[in-house]
C-alpha cells in the first residue's frame, strides 16, 4: 500500500525537515495542506505554482531523492459556511487546490461537504442531528439544495482537471456516513465527488470503517489512518455526543477556523479521544482496514493523521507508523499465500 503522513502535524516544520521525518518513518508519501481550515504552510509559492511551469519545477525539485511523494492535497474547510468571510474563502480554496493538483500531476484533494445555516439569511451553521420532527426535515431541505448546487459545479471543476475530490466523513457536515454521500452523487450526478475514508470519525459513532469500505466500494478514493478509543466510564454518563467543550480566551493558544471561528478546549475527562494507531484498535484490526482498500484500490493513498494529545508530534507518528507498517506487511504476506 502507498503509505504517507498528512502533513498539519509537522507544520512547525519546514518541507524538507518533514520529508526527512516522513522518511524516516519508513513511508512514501506527504499529504499536502491546501487551504481551509488551516494555511498551506508547505507550499508557500502556491500562487505562483498555478502560473508559472519554473515555479512548479522549482517547487517539485524539493521532493526529489527525498523517498517521499506528494500523496494528495487537503483543503478541508466548510464551503459551504453562511458567513461568506468563511464560505466563499474555503470554497474557492477547493476551486485553488483542484486547479493545483493539476499543476502537480496530483489527482486527489481532500475536504470537507460543508454545512449550510438552517434558513436564508443564516448567520450560524446548523448540524440536524436526529430528524425525528418535520422542521429538522426542512431545515435538512433547504441545506441540499444549497449543497448540491455547490457540488454540482465543483464536480464540473474536478472532472476537467482530473482530479478526484474525497470528502471526510465528518460530523457537522451535511455529509457524514454512507446514505448521504449517495445522497450527494444521485443529487448532483457527480463522477469526480467521492469519500476520504477517515476511520476515527466512524470509530465514534459507532460505525465499522472496514464495513463502510465494502459497502461504498469505488467512492471510496482516498483514506486517513486515525484512530479513537472510547472512555466507556465517561462514554456510560455522556455519550458520545458529549458538549462540555470549553470556549478559549484570545490570550491561550488556540486554532481559528475562519473569521472569528475557532476550536475549542475537548471536554475532561472526554467519552473518547482520537489517539495514534494501536491505541484504540490493534494491528490485526489496521490489517483488515487495509485489506479492505486494497479491494477497492490496490493503489489507494493512505495517510496517518496524528490527534494524539497525550503524545509528542513525532512519538506520535513514531507509534502510528509503526502500527501501520505492521499492519501492510501483515496484509503483504496474507496476499502471498
Amino acid at each position: 500500500m502507498k503509505l504517507g503522513v498528512y502533513n498539519a502535524i509537522l507544520h512547525d516544520r519546514s518541507l524538507p525537515e518533514a520529508l526527512s521525518i516522513i522518511s524516516g518513518l519508513g513511508l512514501t508519501g506527504i499529504e499536502l495542506n491546501s487551504g481551509g481550515f488551516l494555511p498551506p504552510a508547505h507550499i508557500p509559492t502556491f500562487d505562483d505554482i498555478l502560473i508559472s511551469d519554473t515555479a512548479r519545477d522549482d517547487f517539485l525539485g524539493i521532493f526529489e531523492g527525498t523517498g517521499v511523494g506528494i500523496a494528495g492535497l487537503n483543503c478541508n474547510g466548510n464551503p459551504l459556511h453562511p458567513n461568506a468571510r468563511i464560505g466563499d474563502k474555503h470554497a474557492e480554496d477547493i476551486r485553488r487546490s483542484i486547479r493545483l493538483a493539476e499543476r502537480l500531476g496530483q489527482h486527489r484533494v481532500v475536504t470537507m461537504s460543508g454545512l449550510p445555516g438552517g434558513e436564508p439569511g443564516a448567520l450560524h451553521t446548523n448540524w440536524i442531528v436526529n430528524a425525528w420532527n418535520s422542521d429538522a426535515l426542512d431545515v435538512l431541505d433547504y441545506q441540499w439544495g444549497i449543497a448540491a448546487g455547490f457540488w454540482r459545479e465543483i464536480d464540473r471543476l474536478a472532472a476537467d482537471h482530473d482530479v478526484k475530490v474525497a470528502l471526510e466523513l465528518h460530523p457537522q457536515n451535511i455529509v457524514f456516513n454512507p446514505a448521504d454521500i449517495r445522497k450527494l452523487v444521485e443529487l448532483t450526478g457527480a463522477t469526480n465527488v467521492g469519500v476520504e475514508l477517515d476511520a476515527s470519525h466512524l470509530f465514534w459513532q459507532q460505525m465499522d470503517p472496514v464495513a463502510v469500505i465494502r459497502d461504498l466500494g469505488p467512492l471510496v478514493f482516498h483514506a486517513a489512518a486515525k484512530d479513537v478509543r472510547v472512555n466507556p466510564e465517561t462514554a456510560a454518563l455522556y455519550g458520545v455526543l458529549d458538549n462540555r467543550f470549553r470556549r478559549l480566551s484570545s490570550d491561550e493558544p488556540r486554532t481559528n477556523l475562519g473569521g472569528d471561528e475557532w476550536a475549542n478546549e475537548w471536554p475532561k475527562p472526554a467519552a473518547w479521544d482520537f489517539v495514534a494507531l494501536g491505541k484504540g484498535h490493534d494491528v490485526a484490526y489496521w490489517t483488515e482496514f487495509l485489506r479492505a482498500l486494497y479491494e477497492v484500490d490496490p493503489d489507494i493513498l493512505v495517510n496517518i493523521e496524528h490527534e494524539d494529545v497525550e503524545l509528542g508530534r513525532i512519538e506520535g507518528l513514531e507509534v502510528a507508523s509503526a502500527v501501520l507498517l505492521r499492519a501492510d506487511a501483515a496484509l503483504a504476506a496474507s496476499l502471498r499465500r
